[in-house]
């Protein structure tokens, strides 16, 4: 075989091998774009389960409790898509509650507010994660080899939850 023909016979190889392994990247990519999603919910579950436990052990005003009460049940039962406005109302909630807490307006037992805290830096530490996921999807998926080869497949492009953006 000539050099030329040889030559097209590597180039074609390589970007065989490229491609191969661009898809194989973005593949990883989205698999800790779920991962980091499936973390940070299982935090999310344990807040609102901590919610409750805090507004079942503590002197809440009926208004309080109530408010709560339903943006922690609301985060624990619904869709992800309906949980976005309980998830940030529960949010709301447990900031208004610790620093009532710390005015002594109400009693809550201080081992849960510290399971509070440390639960509440675990989940912006998640968010982060997660966010830094999906962007890392969204760059690399907006690269013309990406669209052109189709390498993403049939996979659908992450989704960035509103709630994700507020601060704890």
């Amino acid at each position: 075989m000539s050099t030329p023909v040889m030559l097209l016979i590597a180039f074609i190889f390589i970007f065989v091998w490229y491609l191969s392994f661009s898809a194989s990247r973005l593949d990883r990519l989205h698999h800790r774009v779920e991962t980091s999603w499936e973390h940070l919910d299982a935090l999310l579950q344990r807040r609102a389960a901590l919610a409750l436990e805090i507004s079942h052990k503590s002197d809440l005003d009926a208004a309080t409790y109530l408010i709560l009460t339903e943006s922690a049940y609301v985060s624990r039962e619904e869709s992800i898509l309906a949980r976005e406005d309980a998830e940030r109302s529960l949010s709301e909630s447990l900031k208004f509650l610790r620093e009532a807490a710390a005015a002594h307006d109400v009693s809550i037992d201080v081992s849960l507010l510290d399971e509070l805290t440390i639960l509440t830096n675990k989940i912006t530490l998640a968010m982060s994660i997660h966010l830094e996921a999906v962007s890392s999807v969204e760059k690399l998926r907006s690269k013309l080899i990406f669209r052109v080869f189709r390498l993403a497949g049939r996979a659908k492009l992450p989704t960035r939850y509103s709630f994700e953006e507020d601060a704890l």
